[in-house]
Formats: structure tokens, C-alpha cells, sequence
């Protein structure tokens, strides 16, 4: 997609830190809320166990020596804008990631925006004509370089699959991503990552 005539620079400018992010979720929970206009307590729910998983993921990930050493070969300035909810599982096993990859380099910052307070740029990023979260977008020189999301390419393929033809329930297709990225360990996000960051 063409981004000659569409600037970024609103979102990185009202973009947050992943710290920031994570105070923000955790100060909307102690206040029985999530982020967005859907207030579902299934929703909220997600959203407490989601600070579980990036917690975890972010103490315990394991950096492929090879994604590192590209990351930190990064000689110009980068934004990564990644579009989320705190609600998304799938967004809870991957941001921890972008922040730990992005704190290998000083010349990369994270900004965090979430998606239903930024449409118009999340319907750029469309997957399949959904909104489907996370997305992370690099930015460099005010240009999109490259574009990772919402999920691994695997998986991708499964949740295709179950919207042409679910032979599960929604909550079982869950358990069973959730199972996946226990098992992988974000190691299929970072061999995508190694092939994309140039």
C-alpha cells in the first residue's frame, strides 16, 4: 500500500511508551474497565489475563541471536507503531516482544496507539477486511519500511480456516492459540522479524 500522501506523525506523536501502555491497562482493570468502546466483562476478563501473559513473556523471551544482531545493526531512526487493545490475546504474545527487541537499539523507539481510537490508520492494515490486532509498522524517514501482523503466518492459517469452516467453538480456537504460542515461544515471530528487518 502507498503511503506517499499519509504522514504518521500524529500517531507516533500521541503514540505511548510500553510502560506507559501497561499502567494505563492495569489502572482501567483496578476500575473493572479494559481499553476501547466494548466494555464486555468477557473483555475485561482477557484483559487481566493478557498483563499475565505480557508480564511473563516479557521477563522470560529469549532473543534469536540472529534477530538481535539485525536489530542492533539498525543505524538510522526507527518508530515501530504498534496498533492494539489491551483486550487482544493475540496482542499480549507479541507486543512484550517489539519491546524487548526495540530496547536492543537506541535508535528504535516503540509507540503503542490503540486501534479504535486510530481507524483510519488501523483500516490501512485491514487482515482479510478485518481489523485484526496487533499490527507493527516501521517507520523510518517518515516511510513505512516494513509490516509485521496480527499474527504468525501458522497461525494465520488456522484462524482462516476456522472462519471458512469452524469446526470449533470460538473459546476452543482460543485455547488452542493460546496453546500454540506457549509451545513456540515467540520463536515463529522472530524468524519473521529476521526475514523482514533489513
Amino acid at each position: 500500500m502507498s503511503t506517499k500522501a499519509f504522514s504518521f506523525d500524529s500517531y507516533i506523536l500521541k503514540g505511548m511508551t510500553y510502560s506507559v501502555y501497561l499502567d494505563l491497562l492495569k489502572d482501567l482493570l483496578s476500575e473493572g474497565k479494559t481499553t476501547g468502546p466494548n466494555q464486555d466483562s468477557g473483555l475485561i476478563e482477557y484483559a487481566k489475563l493478557n498483563i499475565q501473559r505480557m508480564e511473563r513473556i516479557y521477563k522470560t523471551v529469549v532473543i534469536n541471536d540472529e534477530l538481535a544482531d539485525k536489530v542492533k545493526a539498525i543505524t538510522e531512526k526507527q518508530t515501530w507503531i504498534c496498533i492494539t487493545e489491551g483486550w487482544c490475546g493475540d496482542a499480549a504474545q507479541s507486543v512484550p516482544l517489539f519491546e524487548r527487541l526495540a530496547a536492543l537499539n537506541d535508535n528504535i523507539t516503540l509507540k503503542i496507539v490503540l486501534r479504535d481510537e486510530n481507524l483510519d490508520l488501523m483500516d490501512r492494515y485491514l487482515t482479510n477486511g478485518g481489523r485484526a490486532i496487533p499490527v507493527v509498522l516501521a517507520i523510518q524517514n517518515e516511510k513505512e519500511i516494513w509490516k509485521w501482523g496480527p499474527r504468525p503466518a501458522s497461525l494465520q492459517v488456522i484462524v482462516n480456516e476456522f472462519k471458512q469452516n469452524p469446526t470449533v467453538t470460538f473459546e476452543e480456537l482460543k485455547t488452542q492459540l493460546h496453546t500454540w504460542y506457549a509451545k513456540n515461544k515467540t520463536i515463529d515471530q522472530q524468524n519473521e522479524l529476521i526475514k523482514l528487518i533489513k
